[in-house]
């Protein structure tokens, strides 16, 4: 992204950026230490506080350069792409149609990338079952981590159709309530911060938001995600050294892939950071478990929160030049769209 291209940004398109980005940051910096415990992340890098390639030992990073990207980003672009080919709809159809796409692309089946949740969906998908007749009723984050797009796609000015833009962005892969109200909560607070929220008013939204999701959504004997979301805040609060925090956070909350432990700790994570994006990602990569996904989603939000300007420039470079990838385009369509829906 060069000069002329921030100076055309509008406040709003900043922002969208700014969440398109700090998603793919988030993803990228906690690659490394992907799916390890907290002690080997700490007994094998110290402390993670750059973008650095994922070590051989580590299974599910081992293919990664520095500044790449996950499933977790790539799923977002392909539903990014879903919505550019629907004209800013939300097609359950399209999105099963590029995240297939881009599975195939990279092999995804035979590697280790897919989640649980995501590789028995498309698998069914794969063998011609339609989504509406796969259960998908997995309590896993892999809707969650590429929701962002539709935070930047929809207001808050509806809550019941924002509702259900989301869960038709999870249909494809997660169909179960708490799936949906993790999504909810990730998409709303972009979405929110996006519209100028801060972020004390969007914490303050987010626990009767998921527990009303996920009981009008009912499909598991899953704990209420907000009262988790509220205990997670909790225990960031009682504790001023952030890395006791962080250690906290993974043994009395979770940082594995669930949603009812990645989704709080990922909101307590934007709280520790004091909503810094760079701080964030940084937290996250160090956290250990679901260090990547969890990134992505606090991140994502930081970024909503400060906008683009909030990330220096040798970090957009890199994540354009290490994934091919130039998101200006996909935030100034997601932004006509908004403007128009």
């Amino acid at each position: 992204m060069n000069e002329t291209n921030t100076v055309l940004l509008t406040n709003i398109e900043k922002k969208i950026l700014g969440c398109l980005y700090g998603q793919a940051i988030g993803d990228a910096m906690g690659m490394p230490s992907e799916l390890w415990t907290k002690n080997k992340v700490i007994s094998y890098f110290g402390w993670i506080d750059t973008f650095l390639s994922g070590p051989e030992e580590n299974i599910a990073a081992n293919e990664f350069k520095a500044g790449e990207y996950t499933d977790d980003t790539s799923q977002c672009v392909a539903l990014m792409d879903a919505i550019i080919e629907a004209e800013g709809e939300i097609s359950p159809d399209l999105i099963a149609k590029h995240i297939m796409l881009w599975a195939k692309r990279i092999d995804a089946f035979n590697k280790n990338i897919l989640g649980p949740t995501s590789k028995a969906a498309l698998n069914a998908i794969e063998l011609g079952i339609s989504f509406e007749d796969i259960e998908a009723n997995g309590v896993t984050n892999g809707s969650a981590m590429r929701v962002s797009p539709i935070g930047c796609l929809l207001s808050t000015n509806d809550v019941a159709a924002f509702v259900e833009g989301v869960r038709l962005s999870c249909l494809p892969t997660h169909k179960s309530d708490i799936a949906i109200a993790g999504a909810v909560v990730i998409a709303w607070s972009v979405s929110r911060a996006i519209e100028g929220a801060s972020w004390d008013e969007i914490k303050q939204e987010l626990v009767k938001l998921a527990n009303n999701v996920q009981r009008n959504h009912e499909s598991t004997f899953s704990p209420l995600l907000g009262y988790r979301i509220q205990y997670a805040l909790t225990v960031v609060a009682e504790q001023s050294d952030e890395k006791i925090a962080l250690n906290d956070l993974y043994e009395r909350v979770g940082a594995g892939m669930d949603i009812i432990e990645s989704i709080p700790t990922a909101i307590a994570l934007v709280e520790l950071a004091q909503t810094d994006p760079m701080k964030c990602a940084e937290l996250a990569a160090n956290l250990g478990g679901d260090t990547d996904t969890i990134g992505t989603m606090a991140t994502a939000i930081c970024g909503a929160l400060h906008g683009i300007d909030a990330f220096d420039e040798s970090h957009i470079a890199l994540i354009n030049t290490a994934n091919n990838m130039d998101f200006v385009p996909y935030a100034r369509s997601l932004l006509i769209y908004r403007q128009n829906i």
